[in-house]
């Protein structure tokens, strides 16, 4: 890795708490991730994308992502007519990271999540590396193919148990 490589990270936090649940019965520790993604590069942006649902208080948990440096958006979990709910950030995640594209030479995606194909190839068609970090039994095969580069998420990136959002230590992890 280069030190001058500026990078944005993009965090799809639903698919990685769920992955880190079903898959670690865990959940992932921020304060370990975003050091040991940046490393020595520069860091543009970092971003985390959340869904709301109002039966949870997601407000601590919003708060020391605040103070690992990385941006919050949130979204409000809809709920259909026939009472399924609709909740994601894909569209907004694309958006976000085309938009920086000509501003960063790595973009970290954060996810294990197929649908991010297309958006890993016009990427890389646009001169930039794309490093996909996720939980290997979660991740769609088609975007560890298309990536640059995938990175497995270890479970020593994992605070154990599944109970509610805490706040999370700040200590790092090395790759």
């Amino acid at each position: 890795m280069l030190q001058n490589q500026r990078i944005g990270v993009f965090v799809d936090v639903q698919n990685m708490f769920y992955a880190a649940r079903n898959q670690h019965e865990g959940r992932l520790n921020y304060g370990k991730l975003l050091p040991w993604v940046v490393g020595d590069r520069q860091l543009v942006r970092a971003v985390a994308y959340l869904i709301r649902s109002p039966e949870v208080d997601q407000t601590k948990f919003m708060d020391m992502l605040r103070r690992q440096r990385f941006e919050v958006r949130v979204k409000d979990l809809r709920v259909r007519p026939d009472g399924s709910t609709k909740g994601d950030w894909d569209l907004g995640i694309a958006i976000d990271t085309l938009s920086l594209a000509d501003r960063l030479d790595v973009v970290c995606l954060v996810t294990g999540d197929g649908v991010f194909v297309d958006l890993v190839h016009m990427l890389k068609a646009l001169g930039v590396r794309v490093e996909v970090y996720s939980f290997r039994p979660s991740t769609a095969e088609e975007l560890v193919e298309a990536a640059t580069a995938f990175v497995e998420i270890e479970p020593g990136m994992l605070i154990k148990g599944q109970g509610g959002i805490r706040e999370q230590n700040s200590t790092r992890g090395d790759k």
